[in-house]
């Protein structure tokens, strides 16, 4: 492989500096929390994780309390206290799984869409603030440029890492909230 120029070289710089800052950023959930403050002050961060994995799974008979606990990577009983709150919000529903009446299926309802709607109108409005002043050309090669980036990341994990790694990569769905 031949050796990187300095122009390469301080583009690689510049790709993990951003990466850092991005990692900091979403480990203290800033698009989630700022979501719950504009839209829904009542629910807590773990709440959104839960809506978010339903939506994803919610293919007709999937979204039960193992798919939560599998997608967010907590015990089954503390995903189904998280969704007992959620019900009890009437953001999901529990409905009897027509193929098996021991297990529920986890449904959200029209508030719980809603809810969706709205913050990922945030999530939007966000997104939409930072790139306002970018000619749409920069915005379209960041938006396909950046979907390549994170895809060739989880192709590499899938790849190359070991079961864990890439059990963290493969959870249900591929777009998150917050």
């Amino acid at each position: 492989m031949p050796a990187a120029s300095e122009a390469e070289e301080e583009a690689m710089e510049r790709i993990s500096g951003a990466m850092t800052r991005n990692r900091l950023m979403t480990r203290r959930r800033i698009i989630g929390r700022l979501a719950i403050a504009r839209v829904a002050p009542a629910l807590e961060i773990t709440h959104l994780d839960v809506l978010d994995v339903v939506s994803r799974v919610e293919a007709p008979a999937k979204a039960t309390i193992g798919a939560v606990a599998e997608g967010m990577r907590i015990d089954p009983s503390r995903a189904s206290r998280i969704v007992a709150e959620l019900v009890a919000q009437n953001v999901l529903e529990r409905r009897v799984c027509q193929s098996d009446a021991r297990r529920s299926i986890l449904v959200i309802t029209p508030k719980g869409r809603k809810l969706l709607e709205e913050i990922h109108a945030v999530k939007r409005g966000l997104i939409e603030s930072v790139t306002e002043s970018w000619p749409a050309d920069d915005i379209d090669a960041f938006s396909r440029l950046y979907d390549r980036f994170v895809a060739g990341v989880e192709d590499y994990v899938r790849e190359h890492a070991g079961e864990d790694e890439r059990h963290a990569v493969e959870a249900p769905g591929v777009r998150s909230v917050g």
